[in-house]
């Protein structure tokens, strides 16, 4: 398969491939180039905050979780993984209120009732 190199999706997908593979910088340029094309696709930022989390870069994982939630505030996994990068930084107050507004939007979501937890036993 080719890559359009005009198609954020494709980027996308590449992005969602490499991260995949562990190869967090370049997973990261792949959804800077979706962003490129596409600057208003909630997913492509999302991406590119998982990445970025999954490397450690947790201050700029926030930015981009914030620009996913800015696209479209009711995804509870940007929400979720938001809280998380803040609990990583030891901001609980800031993580739990990224958990309530997770869970607010999915009130199934296992995994930010349990950060959610994790964070208010650390504060």
């Amino acid at each position: 398969m080719r890559l359009d190199p005009n198609n954020a999706n494709d980027w996308y997908g590449k992005g969602v491939a490499l991260k995949d593979k562990g190869k967090f910088d370049e997973a990261i340029q792949a959804y800077d180039e979706a962003i490129r094309i596409d600057s208003n696709n909630a997913n492509d930022w999302y991406g590119k905050g998982v990445a970025l989390k999954d490397k450690g870069k947790f201050d700029e994982a926030i930015q981009a979780y914030d620009e996913a939630i800015r696209i479209d505030s009711n995804n509870a996994k940007a929400w979720n993984n938001k809280g998380f990068a803040l609990y990583r930084r030891g901001k609980y107050d800031e993580a739990l209120k990224a958990y309530d507004e997770a869970t607010r939007l999915n009130p199934n979501f296992a995994e930010a009732w349990n950060n959610k937890g994790l964070a208010l036993f650390r504060k």
